[in-house]
This record gives structure tokens, C-alpha cells and sequence, in this order.
């Protein structure tokens, strides 16, 4: 289990490559990159993120905790960049290792939900306008929610 916080850009393939060498009892192993995005009707120059390390780092180890005893994970890494990046760049990598796809799926899908509304990250993008905060989603406190229900 590990996680990385870092200003770094990171090669996914590469990332995906070392991973995939601890898969000993391993069926399935699932790779999620989320990338800054850039849409054609809402151009974004640059994101920068802001992060809280030592907590962001906490967080996660937790979160990977709870999400190998919840899915049964032989192996799960998180790698969150913080910084300025720009359109294109991979943000973050969460890569899940388990006996089986149901749980290696579930297992990044948990992550990235809890990831997305509890880490300490805070994004600002910079447009042609100026510079904004991104405001937190509904969307991704309902798909955190789910795993309450579950």
C-alpha cells in the first residue's frame, strides 16, 4: 500500500508497469488516471492545485486501509499530484490490486469517491476570464455517499 503527494509529473504507464509487479494471488488489477481537462466550450489554461501534504497523505493511507479490509486489496496505490498543471497532465493515479475484478473495480471506484470530497485538495483554474475556484460537485458527494449504503 502506498501513496505518493507530489508536485512531479508521473508516467501512468510506467506507474501501472511497477504496480503490476507485485501481483502474486492477483486476477485483477484495476488502473483509474484522471487527467486536467480542458473542454472546447470552457478552456482551462492551467489548473493548480493546493494540498494540505501531511494530511492528504493521513487521509489516504486511511482510505486505502479501509478499502483493502472493505474489498479485500492485495495492493493499492494512490499518486496525486498538486501544483500547476496544465490540460492533459495526469492529476491522479489509483491503481487496486485484488483476487478478483468485482473487488479491484469497487476498490479504485471507493478511492476515488472518498479522494474526490474528503481529501484536502483545492483546485483553481485559470481561463481566459481569470483565475476560479472549482466548487465541490453534488455529484461526487452522492457517489461518495453510496458506499454509506452499501
Amino acid at each position: 500500500m502506498a501513496v505518493r503527494i507530489q508536485t512531479a509529473a508521473f508516467d501512468p504507464g510506467a506507474e501501472t508497469n511497477a504496480f503490476l509487479k507485485a501481483t502474486d494471488g492477483a486476477g485483477a488489477a484495476v488502473t483509474f488516471t484522471g487527467l486536467v481537462r480542458s473542454a472546447p466550450d470552457e478552456p482551462v489554461a492551467a489548473l493548480t492545485l493546493e494540498c494540505y501534504e501531511d494530511l492528504a497523505v493521513r487521509q489516504l493511507e486511511d482510505l486505502i486501509a479501509a478499502a483493502t479490509a472493505r474489498f479485500g486489496l492485495l495492493a493499492a496505490t494512490v499518486i496525486h499530484r498538486h501544483g500547476t498543471l496544465l490540460p492533459g497532465e495526469p492529476i491522479v493515479q489509483v491503481m487496486t490490486l485484488a483476487p478478483h475484478r468485482h473487488a479491484a473495480f469497487e476498490g479504485a471506484e471507493f478511492l476515488m469517491d472518498f479522494l474526490k470530497t474528503d481529501a484536502p485538495f483545492w483546485k483553481k483554474e485559470a481561463t481566459g476570464d481569470g483565475t476560479r475556484w472549482v466548487e465541490a460537485r453534488t455529484d461526487d458527494d452522492d457517489a461518495r455517499e453510496r458506499w454509506n449504503r452499501t
